[in-house]
């Protein structure tokens, strides 16, 4: 039979990412996070709003108290990136991440499944993680996917590490062709997207896209902010964009409904759809789990 009745927690639960994955796989019976944008995001679109609390002090009976057997989750990337500083366990931004491992090693879930960039391989925090795993007899899979392999114009490679105490399904990867840009774009330009003549010194670096391409780049948190390797710009007629949140967030494969709250300024709508998850990759990462009769 299928995964059906996980009863899951969603740590770091940004926008909710994991829940859109899960479906009809179970239920989502609490979610972390201390960011209240995204917060408010999540409660607008799901319609509970996620504990806001520091995972690095979240006491073990508070965890326990929830009765899930599943643990997701997609920890703070940037000591894994290549953008950020690498210090791996060392980074402050870790301390969540480790005590989640004290966490399991006091008592492992069913389940847990994990997405990172592609960094967090051979990190020292992958390490903890895969020697927590193999001494609670977990069985373990890591794959490396691409939002690509999924009809999506969006290249997004990410790591995830999916563990069962339970045989592990190995559906097959898809390699869907992606459509053409033009049918994610809004249907209203923001005017506002367009990039000043001062920013245009930055054009020869820019990752730059039309609208009857099938490909873009990986949009990261700092989308909006940086340039060089922050995700793709459109060029137009009108002259050269930035896509907008709700274009990025479809190139994400988040459904048409998905909306941010009023007055949530678009750095912030840009950097927490650059640390959310691709869907449909995410989607095809669950399906591994398996709930046996």
């Amino acid at each position: 039979m299928g995964p059906v009745g996980l009863r899951v927690v969603e740590l770091f639960s940004g926008l909710g990412g994991w829940r859109y994955a899960l479906g009809g796989r179970g239920d989502v019976v609490a979610a972390y996070d201390i960011h209240p944008g995204a917060n408010a995001a999540y409660a607008l679109n799901h319609g509970d709003r996620p504990l806001t609390r520091n995972l690095a002090s979240l006491p073990l009976a508070a965890l326990a108290g929830h009765g899930a057997d599943t643990w997701m989750m997609s920890p703070p990337c940037q000591p894994f990136c290549r953008m950020g500083n690498r210090s791996d366990l060392q980074d402050p931004r870790s301390a969540p991440f480790l005590h989640l491992m004290e966490l399991f090693e006091a008592a492992p879930p069913e389940h847990l499944v994990l997405e990172n960039v592609m960094g967090f391989l051979g990190s020292s925090a992958h390490g903890l993680l895969s020697g927590a795993l193999d001494r609670h007899g977990f069985h373990r899979l890591e794959l490396t996917v691409c939002a690509s392999r999924f009809g999506l114009p969006n290249l997004r490679p990410r790591t995830y590490v999916v563990a069962s105490r339970r045989p592990l399904r190995t559906p097959a990867l898809p390699d869907l062709p992606a459509p053409r840009l033009a049918g994610f774009l809004d249907a209203e330009e923001d005017p506002q997207l367009y990039l000043r003549d001062e920013e245009l010194r930055h054009k020869p670096g820019l990752d730059l896209v039309r609208p009857e391409d099938t490909r873009t780049s990986c949009f990261i948190g700092g989308y909006g902010q940086r340039y060089l390797g922050s995700g793709s710009f459109l060029v137009t007629p009108r002259g050269i964009r930035r896509f907008s949140p709700g274009e990025v967030a479809r190139l994400l494969g988040y459904p048409g409904c998905f909306r941010f709250p009023d007055g949530l300024a678009l750095r912030q709508r840009y950097k927490l759809l650059g640390n959310g998850l691709s869907l449909p990759a995410a989607r095809w990462v669950a399906g591994h789990i398996v709930e046996w009769p």
